[in-house]
């Protein structure tokens, strides 16, 4: 069940989603035909804060026990496969069940969490799920268009760069307060789209994170 940096569980059952840790946690659970033939429920646990070191970390268990835990990218293998997660900085990027033949499908987020919640929204009502995403990718495709010169354009003004490459002039130049505005949805866009697992890594933070 092990790879590489997993190191095995302590046996600790499996704690009890809080409301208080909506967007500090995220939980999601796979069904699994073991070798005997048993059924098994394997459960992905993340703690976006970070343990008391401040390292993000995947904790595995089974059927509510824990049995291993890795950092992150993490790769779990589980009957028939392996369970991959990788994490972005707006939240869970990846969370898959991946087979030898290389199919996968993603595991189903705990119905407490985020991303439970929005899950049972998009079932609920589809259409509002869908305007909702749609709302998400403008805004970041919006803040691409208008925050990329500018940033481009202050950095380009660093006396090192400058010297060597020279300067950029950006044609938008949007007061203090709509830039403002303008972070704010930008988190709250990449922030939605987390929790639907859906990631761009020009949209979503990748130039930050290294778009893994």
């Amino acid at each position: 069940m092990l790879k590489r940096s997993v190191k095995p569980g302590d046996g600790h059952p499996l704690p009890r989603f809080r409301w208080w840790q909506l967007f500090s946690r995220s939980v999601f659970h796979l069904g699994l035909v073991s070798p005997d033939g048993s059924r098994q429920t394997w459960t992905v646990d993340v703690r976006h804060g970070g343990d008391s070191n401040g390292t993000v970390l995947a904790k595995l268990y089974r059927d509510g026990v824990h049995e291993a835990t890795s950092k992150l990218p993490a790769k779990f293998i589980v009957p028939g496969g392996r369970i991959e997660v990788v994490v972005s900085g707006f939240g869970i990027k990846r969370c898959h069940y991946v087979t030898p033949d290389r199919s996968e499908r993603q595991l189903t987020p705990d119905q407490a969490s985020a991303e439970g919640r929005r899950a049972r929204l998009d079932r609920a009502h589809p259409v509002l799920s869908r305007a909702v995403g749609s709302a998400s990718l403008i805004i970041l495709v919006i803040a691409l268009v208008l925050g990329v010169p500018q940033i481009i354009d202050e950095i380009s003004h660093i006396p090192l760069i400058a010297d060597n490459i020279g300067t950029f002039a950006s044609p938008i130049h949007l007061p203090a307060w709509a830039n403002i505005s303008l972070v704010v949805a930008t988190l709250v866009a990449s922030t939605e789209r987390a929790l639907r697992l859906r990631y761009n890594w020009m949209l979503d933070g990748g130039l930050f994170d290294g778009g893994e």
